[in-house]
């Protein structure tokens, strides 16, 4: 057995029924001798690819993170004082340890199933009311992808609320580099016009839709917003404001001020570099504009017993369900970062906040009045952090003399540099850049404490409390808070508890040697607006991927840029608009999307400035073809694309798939496949080769990023040669014309690839075909189980599907009234996740087990399924009623359970313990059901007061 154990590979661990004796059982229950000739049926011959993946060879785990350090040792840390957006932070050990590196945190999901996410949910609501008191507004989300990207979603809120006022988009010229080039490049495939003035100035003539402005300026400039405010409101435009919540523990709220919506990260709240993300964005709105804001929103409600609970609150507005009429097509947030930094708010306090706050500005004030005494020129004189200083024609040189000092500071352009402090400046710092200016000062470059000159101006200074509740005020000392944290975590159930089955998200391993790197600070404190000279580990790390992913997908070349799936769909289709653009056929905007396909789809599209147009599902579950060629013959000459999932959203091999390519390509298309389902193709199909003009995949499924309760997200986009001119530009030095940026940083979420890479180069070409080949037999396996219980809706070649299966659970809901709903509530009283609810397809389950599934679990999961079904009997035979069931009460709490006054149809016994391993491990919910209507008709987004809880 020792030598056995030694010997496994990688893989061995990854792929849960490795044991043979798993997979012949297996096998025999779907019908076949062995896995190829499963996999031989059910994947279509013609997209079959002619050679195994191109791949090294598997490294084990000792070796990728031998691999890993010397790419790290590559990487050249230093002091960041860049700013621009991003800053260096200290991430409390208690925080990073036991949230950032913590499998019950990161490896949760989305909290759509709100019963078994009390604690994410609550971590999250903290982050909410903690956004809401810093930037002086009602209502925030949980959270957005980046501060460039938000904003550009801030202006596009704008746009829907301000439908009176259709007039340009006005961006304050202090505004960050990257905040201005992803909202014109947004803009140019919507088609409003934006202009950057500088507001300090006052506003500029036209009609104006809505007003964006930055506190603190890319500058450091801080300056009383009010009266551009007020004006920009007498002429009818909104306002946003992108603001530091560093800075806001100091000076004045947007909302104080008069803005309408307010945006911005809170990466420096604790949350690494990252070489520029994932970083948790926030986006917080007056009253009135809830219903339009993007993202997801936290809300507070009641469980049957009429204890308050969280849920997710007006997830109508998602993409999901409002499809192109979605208010954006996010779907990833960066929730594992949002909680980070909650948590650094409820550990630092109010108290804590503004003494890190003030140290920052103290320095930041000991660097100017310093300078000026040198006789140089300091730009502003109040500013928060930032300052920027003219030095004609010598910037470069204080720069590299900054470089030679282990410093790096901004350089603006040849006669502008700036400085940033941040919470790890010390007067040491302060007195290394002090010498670097030495070379050009006039007078000496002496340390001076005479700092009066930059003070923040009175009309500027924060007078309102904040983070008064509680929570904040309470987790002072490292037990508490380390207690605080376990508390929200037994709450959950995440991967590290049980299966989580869900359909199109493949909630699979992810590995501790694959999680391992991110927080090495090689990786972690790395600016990304760093010099080359100091990144080329990380840029060897992304190139090496990027060309691992390629010969994956079968595509040319891939950009990892984009930070979530979403995002990864708009790169793909603004690729194809630029590529139709440049052929001189502006008029193709038509995009046909599958009736099944995905919601972002069509809110993604729309982004791109196309027109939807629905193609019709047939029967059996395909795409219905006289429909779709009715519509190509209809809009062929303005057909844009045709975005499809493979396999398809019903979990399916269609096997018409090149003749769908075919015909869209005859009419002047493109074809954007969408990667959601990727795990079904690795090493047996390549999009690119079989049709597929572009693609995004989704590394936080595929690829083992976590889910980490609803993000962090790599959304790569792959495509063919003729679209690599298009690809995502760099939004720090983009130029308008050219490729259009997606997110702020030109690697987007950087810090998480090392998981992705390790997971290429531990599993290898082999291992990686092997783990699709037994995700295909784990979701058959299930199939076949289950399809005598809960019919499987939609099945292809020989009665097969492919990574996951559709229970139809309609014909048992008409007859008795149990609805898919019951069912996924009662699973979690087994300690199971639901599978995924009522998509694609109302009134049904879809399951995917994933190749990491042991077949113990898997078989749990199929007697937790039986044996609901053999409940669903009893309501059918009239044993009991539905509202007396244990399906409609379902789930059941410790405290309903043993309660004196026990009065249910069906005994206490089978509420709790339906099964008999649940007597050992057994997993409570921590509230019964959730009133979720409710919570949207009472709308309570932040902190409820204690006493709420208390009573």
């Amino acid at each position: 057995m020792t030598a056995q154990f030694n010997a496994a590979t990688f893989a061995d661990r990854h792929i849960g029924a490795r044991r043979q004796t798993d997979v012949e059982t297996m096998l025999k229950a779907v019908g076949y001798d062995t896995v190829d000739a499963l996999v031989d049926t059910a994947v279509p011959n013609d997209i079959r690819q002619d050679c195994a993946l191109e791949l090294a060879p598997a490294l084990s785990e000792v070796e990728a993170l031998a691999e890993l350090r010397k790419l790290a040792a590559k990487n050249k840390t230093a002091v960041q004082m860049i700013g621009q957006g991003y800053y260096d932070t200290v991430t409390p050990q208690v925080i990073r340890r036991n949230i950032l590196e913590a499998p019950a945190w990161y490896t949760a999901y989305t909290p759509y199933q709100p019963e078994i996410s009390q604690g994410r949910l609550e971590a999250l609501l903290n982050f909410q009311t903690m956004v809401q008191d810093l930037v002086g507004l009602p209502i925030a989300n949980a959270s957005l992808l980046d501060e460039a990207t938000a904003v550009a979603e801030a202006v596009l809120l704008m746009r829907r609320a301000n439908k009176k006022n259709d007039g340009k988009t006005v961006l304050d010229a202090d505004c960050l580099p990257q905040t201005i080039a992803i909202v014109k490049g947004r803009a140019e495939a919507l088609g409003f016009e934006v202009e950057v003035a500088d507001l300090s100035q006052g506003l500029p003539d036209g009609d104006i839709n809505g007003v964006v402005l930055q506190q603190p300026g890319v500058s450091g400039r801080v300056f009383d917003h009010s009266g551009v405010i007020a004006a920009a409101k007498e002429r009818g435009a909104l306002v946003t404001v992108a603001a530091d919540l560093l800075a806001l523990t100091l000076i004045t709220p947007p909302g104080e001020q008069g803005a309408d919506i307010a945006v911005g990260t809170a990466q420096r709240f604790g949350v690494p570099l990252f070489f520029g993300g994932p970083h948790a964005a926030y986006m917080a709105v007056q009253r009135g504009l809830e219903r339009s804001l993007p993202g997801r929103l936290v809300g507070v409600s009641k469980d049957s017993a009429g204890v308050p609970a969280y849920r997710l609150a007006l997830q109508t507005r998602e993409q999901h369900i409002r499809r192109e009429k979605a208010t954006s097509n996010i779907c990833t947030a960066q929730a594992l970062l949002a909680i980070v930094a909650s948590m650094y708010a409820v550990y630092h306090g109010p108290g804590g906040l503004k003494a890190i706050a003030e140290t920052a500005h103290g320095h930041a004030r000991t660097l100017a009045a310093s300078l000026k005494a040198a006789g140089l020129d300091v730009l502003h004189t109040s500013f928060f952090d930032t300052i920027t200083v003219r030095i004609p024609g010598k910037a470069k040189q204080v720069i590299a003399a900054a470089a030679a000092k282990g410093i790096n500071l901004r350089l603006v352009d040849e006669n502008l540099v700036g400085v940033s402090t941040d919470e790890t400046t010390t007067e040491a710092i302060v007195a290394a850049v002090m010498a670097s200016f030495s070379i050009v000062a006039a007078h000496g470059a002496t340390i001076t404490q005479d700092t009066d000159g930059f003070a923040l101006e009175a009309a500027v200074e924060r007078s309102c409390v904040y983070l008064q509740h509680p929570v904040f005020n309470t987790h002072r000392s490292e037990t508490q808070l380390l207690r605080y944290i376990r508390r929200l975590s037994d709450r959950d159930l995440a991967l590290d508890r049980t299966m989580i089955p869900l359909g199109s998200c493949t909630m699979k391993l992810n590995a501790t040697a694959e999680m391992e790197a991110i927080s090495w600070p090689e990786f972690a404190s790395i600016h990304p607006f760093a010099p080359d000279s100091q990144t080329a580990g990380w840029r060897e790390l992304i190139g090496g991927l990027e060309a691992d992913l390629a010969e994956i997908t079968g595509y040319d070349q891939v950009s990892i840029q984009p930070n979530a799936g979403s995002q990864g769909e708009l790169a793909g289709l603004l690729a194809i608009r630029g590529y139709h653009r440049s052929r001189g056929a502006e008029q193709r905007n038509i995009c046909l999307i599958p009736a099944s396909a995905h919601g972002t789809n069509a809110a993604s599209a729309v982004l791109a400035g196309m027109k939807v147009v629905v193609v019709a599902t047939a029967a059996d579950g395909t795409i219905d073809h006289a429909d779709l060629y009715a519509k190509i013959e209809a809009h062929k000459d303005v057909l844009s694309a045709i975005m499809i999932t493979y396999p398809s959203t019903h979990g399916v091999y269609d096997a018409d798939v090149r003749e769908v390519c075919d015909a869209i390509h005859a009419a002047g298309g493109q074809v954007y496949i969408d990667g959601a389902n990727l795990n079904a193709l690795v090493g047996l199909a390549q999009p690119g080769k079989f049709g597929g003009d572009v693609s995004h995949l989704n590394l936080h499924k595929t690829f083992c990023i976590p889910h980490g309760g609803g993000g962090p997200g790599v959304g790569p986009v792959a495509a063919k040669a003729h679209l690599a001119p298009f690809m995502p530009g760099n939004a720090a030095s983009w130029t308008e014309g050219h490729d259009v940026p997606i997110s702020a940083s030109r690697f987007g979420s950087a810090g998480v690839l090392p998981i992705s890479w390790a997971y290429v180069k531990l599993m290898g070409g082999d291992g990686l075909t092997e783990a699709t080949k037994s995700a295909l037999l784990a979701a058959n396996y299930v199939a076949s189980r289950l399809d005598q219980h809960f019919p499987v809706l939609y099945t292809g070649e020989a009665g097969l599907v492919a990574h996951e299966c559709i229970l139809d659970l309609r014909e048992l809901t008409a007859k008795t009234g149990v609805t898919a709903e019951d069912v996924a509530k009662r699973l979690i009283d087994y300690g199971f996740h639901a599978p995924t609810l009522a998509f694609p397809v109302a009134g049904t389950l879809m399951v995917e087990p994933t190749e990491s599934e042991d077949l113990a679990e898997i078989d749990r999961f199929i007697e937790a399924m039986i044996t609901i079904h053999a409940e669903i009997g009893q309501v059918a035979n009239g044993d009991v009623s539905l509202e007396n069931s244990p399906l409609r009460n379902a789930p059941h709490t410790a405290a309903a359970v043993v309660s004196s006054d026990w009065n249910r149809a069906y005994p206490r016994e089978q509420a709790a313990f339906p099964v008999h391993s649940l007597r050992q491990d057994k997993y409570f919910p921590p509230v019964g059901r959730i009133d979720g209507a409710a919570g949207d008709r009472n709308l309570v987004c932040s902190c409820p007061p204690i006493e709420d809880f208390e009573n």
